[in-house]
């Protein structure tokens, strides 16, 4: 099962970098306090969520960490497969985004293990893309993590995550939001 996700990654990684041709379909914007930073598209019958900021807790540490708005999104039948933006306040480069995915690292992932760090353009905009497996919730993962420089000193930091046992089929869908993304500044 390893295999056929590691694989469904591989073609993630290489569609990503080409555009891909599928297309998502709902276009939304992500704001801090009424300025838009970026946007992207949602997939037809994916589900989004939208938070606040907000403090997460490392239960097994008590170490509370600040993290800005969560747009998370996933499909509507399946929870096997999951995709976050977000962009930290403070954080202006890519190193500063790297530095912030150290501090939250473990709320995302569990025992991670990176297998690839790229350098790259999404959205036009200089990107680095680091690739790995873990745990979450006890299930075997593959990740794909994408820090964003984005104009006027901030970043956006995209998440994806699919489970063991996900369809490979989402990577279209997933492929499609990257995109789509563009900075609104």
């Amino acid at each position: 099962m390893r295999i056929q996700l590691a694989s469904a990654l591989a073609v993630c990684a290489s569609l990503w970098l080409s555009g891909g041709s599928a297309s998502a379909d709902t276009p939304v914007t992500y704001t801090d306090n009424g300025r838009a930073l970026f946007g992207f598209s949602v997939p037809d019958f994916w589900a989004l969520r939208t938070g606040g900021p907000r403090e997460i807790e490392d239960t097994e540490l008590g170490d509370a960490r600040a993290v800005a708005r969560v747009m998370g999104m996933r499909p509507v039948t399946d929870d096997n497969v999951w995709m976050g933006f977000v962009s930290p306040a403070g954080v202006a480069s890519i190193d500063g985004g790297l530095r912030y995915l150290e501090d939250i690292d473990r709320f995302l992932v569990k025992d991670p293990t990176v297998s690839e760090t790229t350098t790259t353009r999404i959205g036009g905009l200089p990107a680095r893309v680091i690739r790995g497996t873990g745990s979450r919730e006890g299930r075997g993962v593959n990740f794909t993590v994408s820090v964003i420089d984005l104009p006027k000193g901030r970043v956006a930091i995209a998440v994806a995550i699919l489970r063991e046992g996900a369809d490979p089929a989402y990577v279209d869908d997933l492929n499609a939001v990257f995109a789509s993304f563009r900075s609104l500044q």
